[in-house]
């Protein structure tokens, strides 16, 4: 229970279509990429790699009537909105392809996750440093917003100018004083330039501050509309229904995170995710998406794991929960996190999940030792956390079978909370004689005996 204030299900603007209507166009925007994801899902050795393979690509032009460049990007789509999951060199469905024809939430769920993909569908002209681009990326919602409220056509200047203003806000809170060509930052050596040539670089620097800026802009809108989400006119943008309702959800989402009791919207990740512990799956999750969609996903992702990385188990266990909400986006670094022995069994669970495995059947993946270090560091999170009952029934998920079993395994596994674990276990459990050999292991494991 907790004293969260209830708030009415928020209405979309008017004139927003139904669900049923939204989920039709974005079925229409992601057509080539399901039809590309039913033949991957069914073929043997698609690739491995995004493109193809050259002589998949062949293939699956010629099957399916399209082009090579159509087949490669509907790949990326396909992958990107979670319709196909690679398993070496083969390709499954994912969750979301087997719902497709049924499920209106699987649908904007997956288009979504394609609109917030944009830049990666729609890469970055050459020859621009990372940062410049990050920084567009990171000032792209404000624009977005801009073209929700207007509520119809906005000129092209204007969103210039507002990208302008936040992307100098962004270098401003980073302290970074932009550089002129051939300006030294404060303590480097001097160039060879004279004084009339720093005052020509002085003078010409916004300029073409503006010129970057026009050009990330105009990327940023095609990789927009490439996606379905606005549609570009001579000189103006608009918003497409659903990029006006997907706008209006992620604002949403924001205004709900910073009206609840605890404003989990400005609070670092483990304060979030204490804060979301008695929480319902449901209620957790709204709160994930309002603190996700008032952060990058990089710095997002890499908060979580950090948490994850910390000594509290129930936040490890939090932190996954909240990166399925993140789904694609997170998946190179989960997948990266498999060598930390405290992680892997998180990491090859959301793995399992995200690749398309019923979260039931996601256990088979991790192996004896992984499933009794899981096991354990549950336990530690039910006895920080928890109460008496749930520690004692926590034996019943055990892979062991038996309690003499777990003992052993438990002891051999070599969690850092084991002594802890037991200790507590034994101190709830109602049996004697069973707490009192939960108790010995306690003892031969802190000892170090056998």
């Amino acid at each position: 229970m907790t004293n969260r204030r209830t708030r009415p299900a928020p209405r979309p603007p008017e004139g927003t279509p139904p669900r049923a209507e939204l989920a039709r166009q974005a079925r229409a925007v992601l057509a080539d990429a399901v039809r590309i994801a039913h033949w991957a899902a069914g073929t043997p050795g698609p690739g491995t790699a995004t493109p193809l393979a050259a002589h998949a690509l062949e293939r699956a032009a010629a099957v399916l009537e399209l082009s090579p460049a159509q087949v490669r990007a509907g790949w990326d789509r396909a992958r990107l909105a979670g319709l196909v999951e690679l398993h070496g060199d083969t390709a499954r469905p994912g969750w979301r392809l087997r719902a497709w024809d049924r499920d209106d939430s699987a649908v904007l769920r997956g288009w979504v996750a394609l609109f917030d993909a944009w830049s990666l569908v729609h890469p970055a002209p050459a020859g621009i440093e990372a940062g410049a681009v990050a920084e567009a990326v990171e000032a792209v919602p404000q624009v977005l917003s801009l073209l929700q409220l207007s509520a119809g056509p906005v000129t092209v200047p204007a969103l210039l100018d507002l990208l302008g203003q936040r992307v100098a806000e962004l270098q401003e809170e980073r302290c970074e004083v932009p550089l002129g060509p051939g300006r030294t930052a404060p303590g480097a050596p001097a160039g060879p330039e004279t004084a009339a040539d720093q005052a020509a670089d002085r003078a010409t620097a916004p300029a073409r501050s503006a010129d970057l800026n026009a050009l990330l802009l105009d990327w940023a809108l095609e990789g927009l509309a490439a996606v379905g989400a606005l549609t570009l006119g001579k000189g103006h943008a608009t918003l497409t229904p659903l990029g006006n309702w997907a706008v209006w959800v992620k604002l949403e989402q924001i205004c709900v995170a910073a009206q609840s009791p605890a404003g989990n919207i400005e609070q670092s990740a483990a304060d979030m995710l204490l804060g979301c512990a008695r929480l319902t799956p449901g209620p957790a999750r709204d709160e994930y998406r309002a603190w996700l969609a008032a952060r990058t996903v990089g710095s997002a992702v890499a908060e979580l794991l950090a948490v994850a990385r910390g000594e509290d188990a129930l936040l490890r266990g939090l932190a996954f929960e909240a990166l399925r909400v993140v789904g694609a986006p997170a998946e190179p670094e989960v997948r990266a996190v498999l060598a930390e022995p405290s992680l892997r069994p998180y990491a090859l669970l959301w793995l399992a999940e995200y690749e398309g495995n019923d979260p039931d059947d996601a256990q088979d993946v991790l192996s004896r030792e992984e499933s009794t270090w899981l096991w354990v560091d549950t336990a530690a999170a039910v006895a920080d956390h928890g109460e008496t009952g749930l520690l004692v029934r926590h034996l019943d998920s055990a892979v062991q079978g038996t309690v003499p079993a777990l003992l052993d395994e438990v002891r051999a596994v070599g969690h850092p909370r084991t002594v802890q674990v037991l200790v507590a276990l034994a101190a709830a459990h109602p049996d004697p004689a069973l707490a009192k050999a939960v108790r010995r292991a306690a003892f031969q494991v802190h000892t170090g005996g056998a």
